[in-house]
């Protein structure tokens, strides 16, 4: 058993939620105290199971046998995607008013940008939930099965998604333009050449995504936000954003989002999370309408 540490408040249960919306059958079991995933690293491979003591303000690790030669880069992925470095008090006092009503919010990562690059792709023009059961079919038809883990798959390596047959791929309900762009972002990782790590430039890094096959500026945003946990991203052309700011456009939603530098990925996800919030108007405080 290992443990971590997070500085509070730290809202387990949004966080449980949106990744229990997002699980991939095979891949990941969410409850509403616990969650456990297959993974590989570095030639190792097992599961995990992380459970948060919110009394110690600690998060409890436990690995299979197969990840504890590589503990250390497994709990350092794990404090990522749960975004256990994050100084709350620090982002609240950036965000104000729009924070208020959810201090614990954090951003959401993933343990690695490659399979977060194939779940944004997977989830371009459809709801969340048809975004996690395509993953799933995916999943079924090109990762391998953990004999010592019934039940449990990892998730497909670079190497066999970049040999999968887009026809295959496409019978999984996809169209064959998106199981392509799936297959070139398997081969830019095996080749090397695509951004795992978070590029010292974000916003430039974000516009060489776009560069890609079936990238655009949806994706680019999203895989950064997520795969390269980003704190200062807002995606304007999101739909929800969209409604949020009626009236605005992209442009203008992006001056406005300024004001919550260096946060705004935060600030994305408090006002995607709080129904009914309006941006300041004539003067009028931005807040929950009544």
């Amino acid at each position: 058993m290992y443990t971590l540490n997070w500085q509070p408040p730290y809202d387990w249960q949004w966080m449980f939620e949106f990744l229990g919306a997002r699980k991939v059958a095979g891949i990941e079991t969410v409850t509403r105290t616990c969650y456990e995933r297959s993974f590989a690293c570095l030639g190792h491979q097992g599961i995990f199971r992380v459970t948060p003591n919110e009394t110690q303000a600690t998060l409890q690790v436990s690995l299979s046998e197969g990840l504890v030669p590589v503990a250390e880069p497994c709990l350092s992925a794990i404090a990522r995607l749960f975004d256990l470095s994050c100084d709350p008090q620090e982002i609240a006092r950036t965000l104000g008013e729009l924070g208020a009503a959810r201090p614990g919010l954090r951003l959401p990562g993933a343990m690695n940008a490659y399979e977060q690059g194939v779940r944004a792709i997977l989830g371009q023009l459809v709801s969340v939930a048809m975004a996690a059961k395509l993953a799933g079919k995916v999943v079924a038809l090109c990762g391998e099965p953990l004999p010592e883990h019934p039940g449990y798959f990892l998730f497909p390596t670079p190497e066999r998604l970049a040999a999968a047959d887009p026809l295959a791929l496409k019978a999984l309900g996809m169209p064959l333009k998106r199981a392509e762009s799936l297959i070139y972002l398997a081969r830019s990782v095996v080749a090397g050449d695509f951004p795992l790590a978070p590029p010292e430039d974000i916003e430039a890094g974000m516009k060489a995504l776009q560069q890609r096959p079936g990238i655009g500026r949806w994706t680019a945003n999203y895989l950064a936000l997520r795969g390269w946990q980003a704190k200062d991203v807002f995606l304007p052309d999101d739909y929800l954003i969209k409604q949020r700011f009626a009236g605005m456009t992209p442009a203008q939603i992006r001056r406005y989002a300024e004001r919550w530098q260096p946060w705004r990925s935060y600030a994305l996800l408090h006002i995607w999370y709080t129904e009914n919030w309006s941006p300041l108007v004539d003067g009028e405080i931005a807040g929950v309408k009544q």
